[in-house]
């Protein structure tokens, strides 16, 4: 059966046949912590805590850069082109400016988005940077809005239902979900109101508006009044349409609302977006996502944690975990990106989904804003270990790195097929909303602290600059992340007891090393888990840490054969415009160390490598050359170095081979060593019908006579 035609497919059919446009508790807001103006009070279902942006600040490196391109963009362009569409639909004057373009058009039906994607971009810069002049570009673009909320109010045409109304378009859309109409009549009239909410609470929350808190709460007045009276079958139909009934995280952000208002209607609003028939599911763990927009339903389980905030009701915790399961790694592409064409497929399904519209970025961008919610009730390394892929290797590859302030030039699929490219711009879409924001906010998730103040968690290792008042602690860390290299936190202010947590990233299984002072600790660090150095800290003290990175492999969950390659954290792509999968073979190369290593050789600039006769160059570099991040693994017969034994390398029923889980088992510290581990399999092999005797035997010969280097 076939799909309707994604978001993207309609703007790419518009952009052809038209000119383009230039181009119980109290819950905490997505970027709200204590201290900061207009702050919500922090739910006590929180264990840790997040840090304000503007108390981390980013070195120098390739995060910084990217965000520099971004920060330009916010200073750059004109509030009266985002601000056109309200104004318009308020019948006030546009002072000449015309629209975004993309789906931000003067008659689009998502028109508005951007604006509330405007909003946060311009507060996340302020709380980033401190500029004035973004800061009064923020009040300029909230009073507009209020004046749009106003004349809307006083005399729209048609006048809407409740004077909190603010869109830029008519309430129309809104009445027509009620009727079950569907997409592409209407498009998802509640995602766009949530942007915009999104954005005036980051406004209040990052950049102490107080006008965006009233603007914000009389639209959340009129939620209220749209939804609060319909019947539950009512609301449960709207949300399960494709499309039309996908509202991002309206429950999210009525939950904050209500954070910080206190009034019941927002709280009760927030509930009627229950999408129940998916919340059950996945509640008792049953994943039903198959064939599902996958954006469409992401942003809905941040929104259930904060439900569970506020109500304590287990079944919202229960089920943005469970959901979190079922997509981070069974529907997990190398890169942390998920989705085929904007939906879910089969649990489970990589190799058979790769083409050049995988990994919609918006996914990812609320991947990473639910891990960390998670984490905050639930300090598990998972999510961490996913929020770095995530970070790494989709959201910082997203940005284009050459310089605009015209577009945000960000991607919106990622394509993990062979030899696809990367293609940017995105003005007006969804992902160009996210993506405005997603580079403005690297240093969310560097740090966080336990509730009581007592620990400090350095969960990425980006070099950042954290300022902790509370504390008096002002810690610097040095590090060339992504690239390989000794990270070195410095606490240059304060002294006290401090817990401080390490994360031992799960693909640090070459070591990982922590010195105080220049003398090296006797600790625990197990990959994919926090270690803790506990002391009392005082100005100049140095932790140094080190993580080698490893060349290693990821396998598709379908087939095997398909792999990525890593070096530590960062995925390798190879660059070439073919458009069938390159063959990639290893193990005949391999000495006794069983070290990729071996085979792929460093060419000469920072994580690139070559293979094959390709370059492989990290994936985060982002520009308009072809590239494969998946390959196909050929290794048919069984061969050690120059001694092939002539038998093929046949896999066992999880797909492994032979040679596949022979070098499972290296580094071998002599050859002896090899011969004995090579029977041993063979022998196996051989009981399980996977080999004939003579084969075995062939196999055992050719690892005598291999003569393997160590």
């Amino acid at each position: 059966m076939s799909q309707p035609p994604t978001r993207r497919r309609v703007l790419s059919i518009a952009a052809g046949t038209a000119a383009a446009a230039p181009l119980v508790h109290a819950a905490t807001p997505a970027h709200a912590v204590p201290g900061l103006p207009g702050a919500a009070p922090t739910p006590p279902s929180w264990s840790v805590l997040p840090f304000p942006l503007s108390q981390v600040t980013l070195g120098d490196g390739v995060f910084r850069r990217k965000r520099d391109l971004m920060l330009d963009y916010a200073r750059s362009y004109p509030a009266d082109r985002v601000l056109a569409v309200f104004r318009a639909n308020a019948g006030l004057d546009t002072r000449g400016a015309r629209p975004p373009g993309g789906w931000e058009t003067s008659d689009g039906n998502l028109r508005g988005h951007y604006g509330g994607h405007f909003l946060t971009l311009v507060a996340q810069a302020y709380a980033g940077t401190g500029e004035a002049a973004l800061k009064t570009k923020l009040d300029h673009l909230v009073a507009a809005l209020g004046e749009c909320q106003q004349a809307l109010a006083e005399h729209g045409s048609p006048k809407p239902s409740h004077p909190g109304y603010l869109a830029a378009y008519p309430e129309t859309q809104f009445i027509l979900l009620e009727s079950y109409t569907t997409y592409p009549t209407i498009w998802a009239p509640y995602y766009t109101c949530h942007k915009i909410m999104r954005g005036l609470l980051d406004a209040h929350t990052l950049a102490g508006n107080a006008q965006a808190l009233t603007i914000a709460s009389k639209m959340g007045d009129w939620v209220h009044s749209r939804l609060g009276g319909l019947p539950k079958a009512q609301l449960e139909r709207m949300w399960s349409i494709y499309i039309a009934g996908e509202y991002g995280g309206m429950n999210e952000v009525m939950a904050d609302l209500y954070a910080l208002t206190g009034r019941a209607e927002h709280l009760a609003a927030a509930r009627c977006f229950d999408n129940t028939a998916l919340l059950d599911a996945c509640a008792e763990d049953r994943d039903i996502l198959d064939g599902r927009h996958a954006n469409q339903h992401i942003p809905q389980f941040t929104g259930y944690l904060r439900l569970f905030d506020h109500t304590g009701q287990e079944q919202y915790a229960e089920a943005a975990r469970n959901f979190w399961g079922m997509v981070a790694g069974p529907r997990m592409y190398s890169l942390g990106g998920t989705g085929q064409g904007e939906m879910f497929r089969a649990r489970g399904a990589i190799a058979a989904t790769l083409d050049d519209k995988n990994a919609e970025t918006c996914a990812t961008y609320n991947m990473l804003k639910l891990s960390r919610q998670l984490f905050f009730r639930e300090p598990d390394p998972a999510y961490m270990d996913y929020y770095e892929r995530g970070l790494t290797n989709h959201i910082l590859a997203s940005r284009r790195d050459t310089p605009s302030t015209t577009s945000p030039e960000v991607t919106y699929f990622v394509g993990m097929g062979p030899g696809v490219v990367r293609q940017y711009d995105n003005t007006g879409t969804c992902c160009g909303g996210t993506g405005m924001e997603n580079h403005t906010k690297y240093q969310d998730s560097v740090y966080f602290r336990s509730a009581d103040g007592n620990t400090l968690y350095v969960n990425l290792y980006l070099a950042s600059t954290l300022r902790w008042p509370e504390r008096g602690f002002v810690v610097e860390q040095t590090s060339d992340y992504p690239a390989e290299g000794v990270r070195t936190l410095t606490f240059r202010e304060g002294r006290g007891r401090l817990d401080l947590k390490l994360r031992v990233p799960s693909w640090a299984t070459g070591g990982f090393t922590v010195t105080v002072n220049g003398v090296r600790q006797r600790v625990d660090a197990v990959p994919g888990s926090y270690l803790t150095l506990s002391r009392s800290w005082r100005p100049g003290d140095r932790v140094g840490v080190s993580a080698p990175y490893r060349l290693r492999i990821e396998r598709a969950l379908d087939d095997p054969t398909v792999q990525s390659l890593f070096h530590g954290p960062v995925l390798l792509v190879a660059r070439s415009p073919e458009s069938g999968f390159r063959p990639f073979s290893f193990y005949k190369d391999f000495t006794l160390r069983g070290d990729l290593a071996d085979v792929i050789r460093p060419e000469g600039r920072p994580l690139h490598f070559t293979t094959h006769g390709l370059t492989l160059a990290p994936f985060h570099i982002a520009d308009d050359t072809r590239y494969h991040a998946y390959f196909r693994r050929s290794e048919p017969a069984i061969v050690f170095g120059t001694a092939d034994s002539g038998v093929p390398n046949r896999a066992r029923a999880d797909g492994l081979t032979f040679l596949d889980v022979l070098w499972q088992q290296a580094p071998f510290t002599t050859s002896g060593r090899f011969v004995r581990a090579v029977r041993s399999l063979a022998d196996g092999w051989l009981s399980e019908g996977l080999f004939t005797r003579a084969e075995r035997d062939r196999v055992v010969a050719a690892a005598v006579g291999a003569n393997l280097r160590p």
